[in-house]
């Protein structure tokens, strides 16, 4: 066997696993700064994993064929090819084992009879492809069966208190209120995606009940059909921040 080709076939590996890393790097930053739409963005994601394990198995062929004593030349780039490939593939990996441990809904809610409803956000649900409205039942039951554990907060403290603490909270995990309204204990904010910069939008919903007062809440994705759990975990920390 002769050692030139097998110097063309390391270069070609490394580059694709480069290549990999590139993709998956680029993604996220890409979509958040507009350059190219989510769906780009996820293709990327999807492209970096195909390319990193080409190059992963490519890169784990050359360093078997470092067994043999005069094909050791070069060592260095299958290895690192193997290193950079793992990194491309590890990240889509994790995304894929959480898509497939939660439902693949994007609409979540402390009370599926009466989901708050977005007023000040109308106009952005409208726009999105995701819509407004609640998916009902079928969504409910998903829910139901991925999230038993949220359920809506009962506080001490009368409704108007129990707002300013919820405007608080939200303020505390980043989201940017968008209104906020004492009369029928609402607020509204959006929260962008720290990788993606997806746009996921929140109604929090207070009302009196007894001395004290219920907060109900819904986080609803503008684009996807799976939010790989974001809107629970978000509404779990919320609830928790007031708890």
């Amino acid at each position: 066997m002769k050692v030139a080709p097998l110097d063309t076939a390391r270069a070609i590996t490394l580059a694709i696993a480069f290549a990999a890393v590139f993709l998956l790097l680029a993604s996220g930053p890409g979509t958040r700064a507009g350059f190219w739409g989510w769906q780009a963005g996820i293709a990327m994601v999807r492209w970096a994993f195909y390319l990193g394990a080409g190059a992963g198995v490519s890169a784990a062929a050359l360093l078997i064929l470092l067994a043999v004593p005069k094909l050791r030349a070069r060592a260095w780039m299958p290895m690192l090819a193997l290193g950079l490939a793992l990194v491309a593939i590890v990240p889509p990996l994790i995304l894929l084992s959480n898509a497939k441990s939660v439902p693949r809904i994007h609409d979540i809610t402390t009370d599926m009879a009466d989901p708050p409803a977005f007023v000040a956000l109308m106009d952005a649900r409208t726009r999105a492809p995701n819509g407004f409205a609640y998916g009902g039942e079928a969504v409910a039951a998903l829910q139901r069966s991925g999230y038993p554990d949220l359920k809506p907060l009962v506080m001490k403290a009368p409704a108007r208190d129990a707002l300013q603490r919820a405007i608080d909270a939200a303020r505390s995990m980043g989201w940017e209120v968008v209104s906020s309204d004492a009369a029928t204990g609402r607020i509204e904010a959006t929260d962008t995606t720290r990788w993606f910069g997806f746009k996921d939008d929140i109604v929090v919903r207070i009302r009196p009940e007894g001395e004290g007062s219920r907060v109900d809440v819904r986080s609803v994705s503008r684009v996807g059909l799976s939010d790989l759990g974001a809107n629970a975990n978000r509404v779990r920390g919320f609830l928790a921040r007031l708890a």
